[in-house]
Order: C-alpha cells, then sequence, then structure tokens
C-alpha cells in the first residue's frame, strides 16, 4: 500500500503543508538553546513527560492525567488507532477530511466506514444519526469505535459548531476524536466538552501550526484519563525526546506571541479570501490558516503546474472527495500572499 506523502518542490513560495510563514520568537529560540546545551543527552527523557503534560493541563485547565504528548498530532492519532480501533473494530470518518484518519485506519486494520458532508462540507447530526443507527445494525452494538472529526476540517477549512460537536458527542457509542490541529484560528474549541470526567470526546492539538514548530514535531491529546492511559501503554518507551519536551514547556510561555501570530494570520487570511473573490475565484470560508479554492475553466493539474512554474507552491487536493479541480493554499506572510496572489493572476490570464 502507499505510504502518506506530501510531495515538495523547491519553490521560493511555499503554500502547500499549512505551516506558519514565521517562526517562533527569537526569545524562545535562545531559551531552546540554552536547554539544549545543559540537557543530559546521555540519559534517556522523562518517560512520563510531567513537566510538559503539568503545563499543558494548567493551560488548559485540565488535570495533568488528562493530557496526552507525542510526537506530532499525527503520533497521537495513530495511538488512539492503536488503543480503540485493530481487527474487529470500526471508525467513521466523513470526507472530504484529513487523509491521514483513514491511512492509519488502514494500517491498524481498523474497519473504514465512510459518511458524506453536505455541501458546505459540514456534518449533518440527522445524517449522522442514521448512519451510526445502520453501522450499530450492521456491526453490532459499540460500533464504530471511533468517530473522527476534523474542525476545522483540512483540506475545507470550515470549523463545526458546538451544537454539532456536542450532538456527535451524545450520540456516538465509541469515541469521538475532534482533530484540532488548526483550533486556534477557529472561533471555538470542543475542548470545553471534555471535563474532569472527559466522557467520550478526545481533543487532539498540535504545536506545528500556531506555536511555528513545525520542525519538532510536537502534539498532544486532552481527554479522559482512562483514554490517555491507553494511548500511554500503546506508546513505545521513551518516544519523546528530552529537549521537545522543553521546547512544549517553553512555547507556553510565549502565549502572547503565538495569540499574535495568530491574529495576523486570519487577517490575511481575510484579506485572501476577499482578494480571490474579487478575482472571480470560487473560495470556501475558512477557520484555518488556509483556503480551499477553485478557478473556474481550469484543471487543478494545470493551474498548479502554472503556479509551480512561477515557483508557487500550493496543493492539489483535486483527488480527494467531492473536490474536482479544487487547489488548498496556506496562508502565508504578507508579501508570499501577495506573490501568490500576482502569479494566480498570471495563470488565469495565460
Amino acid at each position: 500500500m502507499p505510504g502518506y506523502h506530501s510531495p515538495q518542490l523547491e519553490a521560493e513560495v511555499r503554500l502547500n503543508t499549512n505551516e506558519s510563514p514565521e517562526p517562533p520568537p527569537q526569545a524562545f529560540l535562545e531559551e531552546l538553546s540554552a536547554a539544549a546545551r545543559s540537557l543530559a543527552a546521555n540519559r534517556y527523557p522523562d518517560r512520563d513527560a510531567a513537566e510538559l503534560r503539568a503545563a499543558l493541563a494548567s493551560h488548559h485547565g485540565v488535570e495533568t492525567d488528562q493530557v496526552f504528548c507525542a510526537n506530532g498530532s499525527n503520533e497521537v492519532l495513530q495511538s488512539l488507532f492503536l488503543a480503540y480501533g485493530g481487527a474487529g473494530r470500526s471508525a467513521l470518518v466523513f470526507e472530504p477530511t484529513y487523509a491521514l484518519h483513514s491511512h492509519i485506519a488502514r494500517i491498524t486494520g481498523t474497519d473504514l466506514v465512510t459518511g458524506e458532508r453536505t455541501d458546505s462540507f459540514e456534518v449533518d447530526p440527522a445524517g449522522a444519526a442514521r448512519l451510526l443507527g445502520e453501522i450499530s445494525a450492521t456491526r453490532g452494538r459499540g460500533q464504530p469505535n471511533l468517530t473522527m472529526l476534523c474542525s476545522p476540517n483540512n483540506p475545507t477549512g470550515n470549523v463545526e459548531s458546538p451544537e454539532v460537536v456536542e450532538a456527535l458527542s451524545e450520540m456516538v457509542p465509541g469515541l469521538l476524536v475532534v482533530d484540532e490541529a488548526y483550533g486556534q484560528f477557529a472561533p471555538h474549541s470542543a475542548l470545553g466538552l471534555v471535563g474532569p470526567s472527559g466522557g467520550v470526546v478526545a481533543v487532539v492539538r498540535t504545536f506545528s501550526k500556531t506555536w511555528a514548530m513545525a520542525a519538532l514535531r510536537l502534539g498532544y491529546l486532552v481527554a479522559d484519563p482512562e483514554v490517555v492511559a491507553a494511548c500511554r501503554a500503546v506508546a513505545l518507551p521513551y518516544h519523546l525526546d528530552a529537549l521537545k519536551q522543553q521546547a512544549g514547556v517553553l512555547a507556553l510561555s510565549h502565549q502572547g506571541e503565538m495569540e499574535a501570530r495568530v491574529a495576523r494570520l486570519v487577517e490575511e487570511r481575510g484579506r485572501l479570501v476577499h482578494a480571490l473573490d474579487e478575482d472571480g475565484v470560487r473560495v470556501w470560508p475558512s477557520a484555518a490558516n488556509f483556503v480551499l479554492f477553485r478557478v473556474p475553466g481550469l484543471s487543478a493539474g494545470e493551474m498548479w503546474r502554472r503556479l509551480a512554474g512561477r515557483s508557487v507552491l500550493v496543493r492539489d487536493v483535486s483527488g480527494w472527495p467531492r473536490l474536482e479541480n479544487c487547489l488548498r493554499v496556506t496562508v502565508g506572510t504578507r508579501e508570499e500572499n501577495g506573490r501568490f496572489l500576482e502569479a494566480l493572476r498570471e495563470a488565469m490570464r495565460e
């Protein structure tokens, strides 16, 4: 079977992988450098990641035993599938959505059930209830074991309403995993549904996007202590290195800078959407740091090639379910977004 890859090419403007266009604060990098110099590299890291988990728990107002940390949010997702998926179990996804959910289901031997989103790419609770009833009738009570909800959704950018998330949490028989890799860009979060006893809702987050730490690969889970314990049971020993743990702790002390970066990107997102709309491009509303769009009269592949020829790289998502001729562009700096818009206009005139 093929692996999950995001092809990379050399380009002057790279807007295809939803990274932060800005680096972390210089003060953070200096603190991390000092931490690296004092690191006991000959010793294994703290297997429990106690300091990092405690810092994240304080950050979100939960208990330490409700936090699990891993190498990026993708390893968190893999841990959830290792713990709750597998032979004889199933996972529900609503397409189009983050392709890695389905990929991890397949590599863990978890049966995959696919639901449909509405024309606006939202999950319809009534339709979800019917589908859950069908799954239970055909596969038995307690299935699906995992229901995956990406919000804001990748690659469409829309965020599910609190009412939809709460409705799903009340109807799923297993675990509702809300993947909030882009959560800080959105107006609301499912974290409020994870209380002292988190129940069926598990929220996944990452430091890659808003914290500008994609190179460091750090993600985490906020969930019921039982869910956290299950993820820790399937994780490899010492899977989270000491420097990564320190990076997470240090980053949390720069909350203000992170929020300012997010505000700048949200403002740029609005400018980008407005400009695309003015140019006659079909664009969908986004609550993330990327925008889904379609250029009338041109295939996604041809537009991608024309932009790449101008050293601007975006993501061709036209092969994903229900996204014919669609492309996705990451919100970059003002200068990068200007280069993208200029290249797009030239490509449309070509």
